[in-house]
């Protein structure tokens, strides 16, 4: 068994995605917690990763697609 594979530079992007929907819609982390039933704290520090699922449901939460969320999201 290898290590587990992480992209700290995606993670960031993606991070830096999710804590500038939350912010571009005037809601606190607790707000989305409160909504959403998940933490995003760890998740906008890029310090976890994230399930497919669980962007798809804050996408969801944010009214954006998949697609639209990783539009302007470099992977390198």
């Amino acid at each position: 068994m290898g290590q587990t594979r992480c992209n700290t530079t995606l993670l960031q992007a993606i991070a830096t995605k999710l804590r500038d929907l939350r912010k571009a819609r005037g809601l606190s982390q607790i707000d989305v917690y409160i909504d959403t039933d998940i933490h995003v704290g760890r998740t906008e520090r890029g310090k976890t990763n994230i399930t497919v699922t669980t962007l798809a449901d804050l996408c969801d939460y944010y009214g954006i697609s998949l697609k639209e969320f990783f539009e302007d999201i470099s992977t390198r």
